[in-house]
């Protein structure tokens, strides 16, 4: 996923955070930080998987895939 995921919906689908659901207000190398019901939580990347709707689509992705920075990630080459 080379897009932008600050401000997508994400369910984190890994214990312990497993349900935690909101949107990404920030996003750094190692962590996310979820706006759930007005409360930010960071999240680790690693060891997590997310689901993502973007696009009106699901899309499950691990944290390890997309643990860079946000700038590094979009200009990837795949």
């Amino acid at each position: 996923m080379r897009s932008e995921l600050i401000g997508l919906d994400v369910v984190v689908l890994s214990a312990p955070f497993s349900g935690l659901t909101g949107k990404v207000v920030d996003e750094t190398r190692n962590t996310f930080t979820v706006d759930s019901a007005g409360t930010e939580r960071m999240v680790p990347k690693q060891g997590n998987e997310f689901r993502f709707i973007y696009q009106g689509r699901f899309i499950d992705i691990k944290g390890t895939e997309i643990q860079h920075r946000p700038e590094d990630r979009i200009k990837k080459v795949r």
